[in-house]
């Protein structure tokens, strides 16, 4: 129990610290310290059929989601929070309701500056899911192979930062501890996520975790996020790399209307020894959130959400 209370308490100190931090500013501090990027979105899409000789079924879906980037930047300190959550269904007639989306990715990056553009930093990053998952495409007739915790990855590390601008952050921590939560009791069996034997909550990792989120303006209203993450174990098989890469390219149509295209790349030899991949597209609801205070010394290229 203190293993799963350590990182939700560290999460909540954050977030209590943030909240505190942000009414202060608002009331007193003139420098505008304080900087939220964020795109709120609903995506939806539906087709149906009726005599149609080529065949289809009837569906409709639904992505919701949420991408808040929150940072805290005064003298040499940069403090930056990231909130990615998504949750989608699609209800298809004669196979019935399946699961299209769903994350969790909670990080936190605390650093002071040593060098120009590079920090000394601490943080933290909380990856899951909402709901179960299943085999055979989300079945819920199939055997479950996930659920919310289960997995459920927490890194806590030290290392340093690297921020020439608001487009470009690099992140590299040769001392972090990863652990991987499995809270589902019917998934603790040896092998699952890494579990040396059956019955055990928690693997323990530790090792050296690189991330990267680089920010690319294609043209107007057309916007490139990348992320990747490579995290290697030192206590057993280190040649065994965990990699990632994500990719959302959002091209806004107006003010509320936007389209998504997302694509997740993930090997993990934990999970399963095949390079996992997931796509999704949508059309829908945007809002976005920009409240224009100064992120950096450098403003080039500012309005990847605008």
């Amino acid at each position: 129990m203190k293993k799963i209370l350590l990182p939700i308490s560290f999460f909540w100190g954050v977030f209590a610290f943030s909240q505190e931090a942000n009414k202060e500013t608002a009331v007193a501090d003139t420098t505008k310290t304080w900087s939220i990027q964020a795109q709120n979105t609903l995506m939806l899409n539906q087709a149906s059929f009726s005599n149609w000789v080529g065949g289809g079924a009837n569906n409709v879906g639904w992505l919701a989601g949420v991408n808040y980037n929150m940072t805290y930047e005064k003298g040499k300190y940069l403090w930056e929070n990231i909130i990615v959550l998504g949750y989608g269904q699609n209800n298809t007639q004669g196979v019935g309701t399946r699961k299209t989306q769903d994350v969790i990715n909670l990080s936190t990056n605390f650093g002071k500056e040593f060098v120009k553009n590079w920090y000394l930093s601490a943080g933290a990053n909380l990856q899951s899911q909402f709901a179960p998952g299943y085999e055979d495409g989300n079945n819920p007739e199939a055997a479950k192979i996930s659920n919310f915790m289960a997995p459920g990855y927490v890194n806590v590390g030290l290392g340093v930062t690297y921020r020439p601008n608001d487009n470009f952050t690099m992140t590299l921590r040769p001392a972090n501890a990863r652990m991987t939560f499995v809270l589902d009791k019917e998934l603790q069996k040896a092998g699952t996520y890494g579990l040396k034997t059956d019955g055990d909550s928690m693997l323990f990792q530790f090792g050296f975790l690189g991330t990267a989120i680089y920010k690319l303006k294609i043209m107007e209203n057309i916007n490139l996020t990348n992320t990747a993450s490579v995290f290697s174990n030192y206590l057993d098989h280190p040649e065994r790399l965990v990699l990632s890469y994500g990719a959302v390219l959002n091209m806004k149509i107006n003010r509320f209307i936007s389209s998504n295209i997302t694509v997740d790349v993930l090997y993990d030899h934990n999970q399963i020894q095949k390079t996992q991949l997931k796509q999704t597209l949508g059309v829908g609801f945007a809002y976005n959130i920009d409240n224009g205070v100064k992120r950096s010394e450098k403003k080039e290229n500012q309005s990847w959400l605008k």
